[in-house]
């Protein structure tokens, strides 16, 4: 389940999070940064994946 939600997360980072975590301080990190840049985003929706 995990590689699939890591391969969401490349896609599309804030639904990666939002699977993961669901609507919460990190979904929201998870859109500042997207919007920011797309590869923070995807390196934040990685990490928060790989942390729990």
């Amino acid at each position: 389940m995990d590689l699939i939600r890591v391969l969401i997360a490349i896609l599309l980072p804030p639904l990666g999070v939002f699977l993961q975590v669901g609507i919460g301080k990190h979904f929201w990190i998870n859109i500042l940064l997207t919007l920011l840049g797309y590869i923070p985003g995807i390196v934040h929706a990685v990490w928060v994946i790989a942390k729990k």
